[in-house]
């Protein structure tokens, strides 16, 4: 049964009326297919004028949606003998963040990304998809591993920000991510990343300062979640329940055509109509393409080439932003 979103009620009730009349359309004494073909067309139109015109915060709620492909989907719909490494080799597991070898398109290639949970049990298991320090030092290792091999990374981000439990920062939670993200930086070899959900913060750059980053077109990227910002800039409203996130999202520019826009992103993958949700496999085989496209650029430059290229695209960034 598809979940609806709270904006996509009108197109609820208009395939709700659709899937009745399918339901009438089995008496042979009721003909409804003209009925049915009229209402599939302004539902369709409906939705591509729904998702043509949606806000930051909207964007944000399909980021999140449940319903998503997550990163065990791209794995098993991109790549074949995936082979998952566990470990840091200092404390232990993180599940948030899964990765290992695999072929792709022909490709020997290390992928790495966030994993949120389909169930409550399975949520529980990969922490919604919120690193611990364990995580990122595992990212490191296994590019590492790739640079050794000399195998591209591709990693794919889809998490709200790294976990921020009193045991994570125990472990060295802030200089996890920091020695994460300069290994993405300093990295011998061709490094790809994609946004596929929501990217939160450091938990998000820390696989994420890659020499071609994407977007999916309903992704959102930032340094804080709307309901964080808000809660720091609105204080006194959100005590009272008024609910700024939506402003916060405005304000901030999270989604993939501000961050085209502004430069911090390379590219945007377009999704099927309506979001990923609606069609996993069309997105999934749409990231593959761009991912591929991707990586035919980089292949070509040396290691020493590919850490030029990373370092003055991120400078280049901050010049841009700071004018």
């Amino acid at each position: 049964m598809r979940s609806y979103l709270d904006f996509e009620k009108p197109i609820a009730e208009l395939e709700g009326r659709i899937d009745d009349l399918r339901t009438m359309n089995g008496d042979e004494a009721v003909n409804v297919e003209e009925e049915i073909s009229k209402l599939e067309t302004r539902a369709q139109k409906l939705l591509a004028d729904t998702y043509a015109n949606l806000s930051r915060w909207q964007k944000t709620s399909v980021a999140r949606h449940a319903a998503r492909p997550h990163f065990k989907e791209y794995v098993a719909g991109l790549t074949e003998d995936f082979t998952p490494l566990a470990g840091d080799r200092a404390f232990g597991e993180d599940r948030a963040i899964l990765g290992g070898p695999a072929r792709f398109r022909g490709r020997s290639v290390m992928i790495i990304g966030h994993e949120k949970g389909r169930d409550t049990k399975s949520r529980i298991d990969h922490n919604f998809g919120m690193a611990r320090p364990e995580g990122y030092r595992k990212s490191v290792r296994l590019m590492e591993m790739a640079e050794r091999f000399d195998m591209p990374v591709i990693t794919l981000i889809d998490t709200s920000g790294a976990y921020p439990g009193k045991g994570a920062e125990e472990r060295g939670q802030a200089e996890a991510i920091a020695a994460s993200t300069e290994k993405c930086l300093s990295l011998g070899a061709p490094l790809v990343s994609v946004i596929v959900g929501e990217g939160g913060s450091g938990g998000a750059v820390a696989l994420a300062a890659a020499n071609k980053v994407l977007m999916m077109e309903h992704a959102v990227y930032s340094v804080i979640s709307p309901e964080g910002c808000a809660s720091i800039l609105w204080k006194e409203a959100q005590g009272k329940g008024e609910n700024k996130a939506p402003d916060a999202a405005e304000a901030m520019k999270i989604s993939a055509q501000d961050l085209l826009e502004l430069k911090v992103i390379d590219g945007i993958v377009p999704e099927p109509l309506g979001g990923a949700h609606r069609d996993s496999e069309a997105a999934i085989e749409r990231l593959g393409d761009a991912i591929e496209a991707a990586l035919h650029d980089l292949e070509p430059l040396s290691p020493d080439e590919l850490r030029v290229q990373r370092r003055a695209k991120f400078l280049e960034i901050g010049r841009s932003l700071a004018v």
